[in-house]
């Protein structure tokens, strides 16, 4: 099976100018086209999308994403190489989460601080105004 552009971009929630500046750029160089220039997407155009998508989501920089793509098509003696850069990517990826956890951590403890100041200020009788 094949997908157009516009098919291939809603199954990743994506933009077709999203796709087209991807391969601009290197990320999908291995997207055929039919007779009259139409990009073809193949099932397994669709599962390199889906990485790239994923590792553009979890930060990487497209220039990396790049040389892993000229990596892969390089053959399998490079599978070390794009072993190591997904390392690298999985231990960024994780630090990343460990700060953002303890950052939730923070906003969870203010909300909870709010909670209670809230509570007890609902819970004191309201003053009378002076004059």
């Amino acid at each position: 099976m094949s997908y157009s552009i516009s098919q291939a971009a809603q199954l990743v929630h994506l933009m077709p100018h999203t796709l087209r500046y991807y391969e601009k750029e290197g990320l999908l160089p291995f997207v055929g086209r039919t007779e009259s220039g139409i990009r073809q997407f193949s099932e397994e155009d669709m599962e390199w999308l889906e990485l790239i998508c994923c590792l553009k989501s979890t930060g990487m920089p497209i220039r990396e994403i790049k040389e892993f793509v000229l990596l892969s098509m390089e053959g399998d003696h490079t599978l070390a190489a794009r072993c190591d850069m997904l390392e690298a990517h999985k231990k960024s990826v994780e630090q990343q989460m460990e700060e953002m956890r303890c950052h939730l951590e923070k906003v969870t403890c203010k909300i909870n601080c709010y909670n209670e100041k809230y509570l007890t200020y609902l819970a004191q009788p309201e003053q009378i105004a002076q004059p």
